[in-house]
C-alpha cells in the first residue's frame, strides 16, 4: 500500500507562512464560512490549498505527491456506482421503504447506528456516509422529523465501526500495513471497546435528542425534487457490481482498481449517458479531499507536528502509555485530521508493543467524533445534508460528539486498563 500522504520538506523561512494558512484554513472549516464571503468548506480548502502553492512556496510536483490518489480514485469510483444506483431508482425506492418504518424514532436510530457502524468496519466508512445520507435524509424531511440528531448519529456510528477491523478507514489500513498487524487478532481485541462504543454512543444521542427525535418540521417542498423512475432490471444489475465489488475487497486486487474497473462497467451503459453519471458524481467533495490533502501535506512538512511530538516525550509525556497515546491521538486527529495524526503517531510509537498500535487504531476512529473536522465522512454528511437544505452548525456536531466520543475514550481506556 502506498504512503496515504506523501511529505516534502519545507523551506525554514516559509514555515511560518505554511503554519498560518494550514491554521487559517482549519478555522475557517470548523466555522463552515468566511464573514462576508460565499465561500463554503470546499472553497475554504481550495484556497488554502492555492495558498500554500503561491505563498508556501508549494510546487506542482510537492502537491502531487500530497494528494492520496488512491483514495480519490476510490471516491471517484463508489460515486459513479452510487450515480447509477441513483438512475435506477434505487436510492427513492429504499427512501420510500425506511420512511415506512419511522413510527417508533428509538428503534429506527438504534437500526440505523448498527447498519451504518456494521458497514463502515468493512467498507470505507467515508462512502457509507456518502451513500446513507441522502436515502436518510430524504426519509426524514419526507415523515417531517428533525433530520439533524439522526445525521449526526449517522455520522459517529460510522467513525466508531470502522474502528472495529483494519480495512474501515485509510488510517486503520496505514497501521496495518506499516505495523503488519493480524487482521483477526485485532478484529476480537477490538471487538468488545467497539461494541460498548457503539452502545453507549446510542443511549447519549437518545437521551440529549429525544425531543428533537420525535419533533415534527414543517412539510418540505418537493416539488423541485428530481425523482428517478425506478428499473428493476438496473438496480439489480447496480447492486450485483456493488456486492463484487465488496467481495473482491477481501482479496489482495487493489481497492481503488477494483472500484474504478465497476465504474467502468456503468459508463459502458446501454441506459445512462456518460454525462448523467458524471454529472452526479459529487466533484466538490473530491475537490475538498484534494484541498485537505495539500493543506495538510504542507503543514507536516514544515516539521511542526513531529517537532510537538519529540517536545513531549522529551517533557515526559510518553505516547506509549495508552492514556497518552489516547489523548494524542484524538487531538490530533482533531487539529490536523486522521491521517497526519497517525502517520506522525507512527514514527514515535514502539511497534514490538501491539496494544499501542491497536489503541493507536480505536483512539483515532473514537477521536474523529469529537467535531465535524475531525473525521472526513463527519464533512461528507455535513455537505451532504446541506445539499438537501439540512444544515448541520458546528454546534450541532460538537453537542453530541463531544460526550460521545468522551464516553467512547473512556471505553477504550477501560478495556485496555482491563487487558494489561
Amino acid at each position: 500500500m502506498t504512503d496515504l500522504i506523501a511529505t516534502a520538506s519545507v523551506n525554514f523561512p516559509q514555515r511560518p507562512v505554511i503554519l498560518t494558512i494550514f491554521a487559517t484554513t482549519y478555522v475557517g472549516i470548523a466555522m463552515g464560512y468566511v464573514p462576508g464571503l460565499k465561500l463554503n468548506r470546499v472553497g475554504i480548502a481550495l484556497l488554502g490549498a492555492i495558498g500554500m502553492m503561491i505563498f508556501g512556496g508549494i510546487g506542482a510536483n510537492d502537491v502531487i505527491s500530497y494528494i492520496n490518489w488512491p483514495t480519490i480514485f476510490l471516491l471517484f469510483g463508489f460515486f459513479v456506482i452510487s450515480a447509477q444506483l441513483r438512475l435506477s431508482g434505487f436510492y427513492d425506492k429504499v427512501a420510500s421503504g425506511i420512511s415506512a418504518r419511522l413510527g417508533h424514532p428509538m428503534r429506527f436510530l438504534l437500526i440505523l447506528m448498527l447498519v451504518t457502524g456494521g458497514l463502515s468496519a468493512f467498507l470505507n466508512h467515508d462512502i457509507v456516509c456518502y451513500i446513507f445520507t441522502p436515502i436518510v435524509g430524504a426519509a426524514l424531511l419526507r415523515k417531517r422529523v428533525n433530520p439533524v440528531p439522526f445525521l449526526v448519529a449517522l455520522a459517529i456510528a460510522s467513525n466508531i465501526g470502522a474502528g472495529a477491523t483494519l480495512i474501515g478507514n485509510p488510517q486503520d489500513m496505514l497501521i496495518g500495513e506499516v505495523a503488519h498487524l493480524d487482521f483477526g487478532h485485532y478484529m476480537l481485541w477490538s471487538s468488545a471497546p467497539v461494541a460498548v462504543a457503539m452502545s453507549a454512543s446510542y443511549g447519549i444521542i437518545w437521551m440529549m435528542s429525544r425531543k428533537q427525535l420525535q419533533s415534527s418540521l414543517p412539510a418540505p417542498d418537493e416539488s423541485d425534487r428530481q425523482s428517478s423512475s425506478y428499473s428493476r432490471a438496473h438496480t439489480i444489475k447496480g447492486l450485483i457490481i456493488l456486492a463484487v465489488v465488496i467481495g473482491l475487497f477481501f482479496s489482495s486486487l487493489p481497492k481503488e482498481i477494483i472500484v474504478l474497473a465497476a465504474a467502468g462497467i456503468h459508463l459502458a451503459s446501454t441506459k445512462f449517458r456518460t454525462e448523467e453519471l458524471l454529472g452526479r458524481v459529487d466533484w466538490p467533495i473530491l475537490v475538498l479531499f484534494m484541498g485537505l490533502f495539500v493543506v495538510t501535506g504542507a503543514f507536516e512538512g514544515t516539521g511542526y507536528g513531529g517537532q510537538t511530538v519529540q517536545w513531549l516525550a522529551h517533557n515526559g509525556f510518553d505516547l506509549n502509555v495508552p492514556h497518552n497515546l489516547v489523548l494524542a491521538a484524538a487531538g490530533l486527529s482533531n487539529l490536523i485530521s486522521n491521517s497526519p495524526a497517525v502517520m506522525l503517531l507512527l514514527k514515535v510509537i514502539n511497534f514490538a508493543n501491539p496494544v499501542a498500535l491497536y489503541t493507536l487504531a480505536l483512539a483515532n476512529s473514537f477521536g474523529g467524533s469529537l467535531f465535524i473536522i475531525g473525521s472526513v465522512s463527519n464533512i461528507i454528511v455535513v455537505q451532504q445534508a446541506r445539499t438537501m437544505g439540512i444544515k448541520i452548525s458546528f454546534w450541532d456536531f460538537a453537542r453530541l460528539g463531544i460526550p460521545v466520543t468522551l464516553g467512547a475514550l473512556s471505553a477504550l481506556l477501560g478495556w485496555v486498563t482491563w487487558m494489561s
